[in-house]
């Protein structure tokens, strides 16, 4: 074996059990030999090489191009045994501030993410074959993290529950004008839509996705209410009393955080509410692993709360809430990968085998770092005066509560005097003049 590559391995896999074939044939075992076995095989000196130099990047291209495979175990067992040995490594404090200016400075290089550029991120990613997310999605294409309110908790069980959560932090009634930046494939605001009686506009830079949201605004008879436009949240200007935006923030990138909450202060009524749902870390700063950068979400970032709420602070909005789901992605992410390696065939039939171990690889590593490092999911609940909301989170729960009764009773959730075929249809978003402060 590579003398780099076992010193690495035998100074960090102090517990568990590991066993690493090696290109000759010779097999090494590394831990304590407790938990599970993982028995992986490196099949080419290449790959042995590249994994000694730049492991978090190597492995998974290794496993992309069949230059390593499972023996014993799979991406996430292996993940868990490397993740539970990750221990903080301890620096002189020079070395420590050199090491982060450094890793500062590349990560703000990656993440300029200007609107041409912005775009093709997006593109990389959500325009792929809309085949390949129904695979492991749920009926609803929510593409970002459940709310598991029981464990026992169907995948679109919690999806929709998401969905209550979100709209209950939101305080939404009819009539009122709603933005939902990176709107997805349209789940989102057509639930508020029908719920609550209230105008959307959808936002997204994915042509997939728009395409995909609008046919269903229109499907189901939302279409003068539910609009879906590519646009970029730069550029817009009308005036909104509610703004949601879920799974996207993690595409502005760190420097331009503060153009995003200034323009989110911008586009909201001063009586308005904004709620922002996002990844996050518990933990300090970091950069963007190497892996999902360069072939899952380039420009994407996941911010620590120390990068966000100073900036929000300098935006002029006030934090009005602020929730933090800990094992709720991780729990999706589980679903996900289930259903994937279940439609794995499909899969290969619409891409390719390395497309296919590059997204077990993404949906595999995504769960482990939830589960067993410091990935988060935060909500964020933002206005622009302090007497907006009321004092106390009852109506959250209130709100929640009342949405699950009348989605067990297949009802919308409109006035007792009204039915949904009274309800009087919006004017469309593009008939109103924007509003004014």
């Amino acid at each position: 074996m590579n003398i780099l590559l076992k010193r690495i391995i035998d100074r960090v896999l102090q517990r568990g059990n590991l066993k690493i074939t090696d290109p000759s044939g010779a097999t090494h075992t590394f831990g304590d030999a407790t938990g599970e076995l993982v028995h992986l095989h490196i099949k080419t000196p290449h790959a042995e090489r590249a994994i000694a130099l730049h492991p978090s990047l190597a492995i998974a291209e290794a496993f992309m191009d069949q230059e390593l495979d499972f023996i014993q175990g799979d991406v996430l067992s292996f993940l868990e045994t490397v993740y539970r040995n990750m221990e903080p490594i301890a620096f002189d404090d020079k070395i420590q501030r050199a090491i982060e200016g450094v890793r500062v400075a590349v990560r703000r290089i990656h993440q300029v993410n200007t609107q041409a550029r912005a775009r093709r991120n997006v593109q990389s990613h959500y325009d792929l074959s809309g085949e390949i997310y129904k695979l492991f999605l749920d009926a609803d294409m929510q593409y970002s993290c459940a709310y598991f309110e029981r464990p026992d908790m169907s995948l679109d069980e919690a999806q929709l529950a998401k969905k209550r959560h979100i709209a209950a932090k939101l305080r939404l009634s009819q009539g009122q004008s709603v933005l939902d930046i990176g709107s997805g494939w349209g789940g989102l605001g057509l639930y508020m839509a029908k719920n609550f009686g209230v105008d959307v506009l959808g936002v997204t830079l994915s042509t997939e996705q728009h395409a995909v949201s609008t046919e269903r605004s229109r499907r189901e008879g939302l279409d003068g209410q539910v609009h879906f436009e590519i646009r970029d949240y730069r550029d817009l200007n009308e005036r909104f009393d509610r703004i949601v935006s879920v799974g996207m923030f993690e595409h502005v990138g760190v420097n331009h955080y503060r153009t995003f909450f200034e323009k989110c202060r911008t586009l909201l009524k001063p009586d308005g509410v904004m709620m922002l749902h996002s990844i996050g870390r518990f933990g300090p700063p970091s950069s963007t692993n190497a892996f999902i950068r360069k072939y899952i979400f380039p420009g994407g970032y996941i911010p620590a709360l120390s990068e966000v709420l100073p900036v929000i602070e300098k935006a002029g909005l006030m934090v009005g809430d602020v929730e933090i789901l800990r094992i709720h992605y991780a729990d999706t992410l589980r679903h996900w990968r289930e259903r994937f390696l279940a439609n794995r065939d499909k899969a290969k039939a619409i891409y390719d085998e390395r497309f296919c171990r590059m997204w077990e690889f993404y949906l595999s590593g995504s769960e482990a770092a939830f589960r067993w490092q410091d990935l988060m999911v935060f909500q964020i609940q933002l206005t622009r005066r302090n007497d907006v909301t009321p004092i106390t989170r009852n109506y959250m729960e209130k709100c929640e509560k009342a949405l699950a009764m009348r989605e067990m009773a297949h009802e919308d959730l409109v006035e007792p005097q009204q039915t949904p075929r009274a309800r009087a249809k919006p004017k469309s978003r593009r008939r109103r003049v924007a509003d004014k402060d």
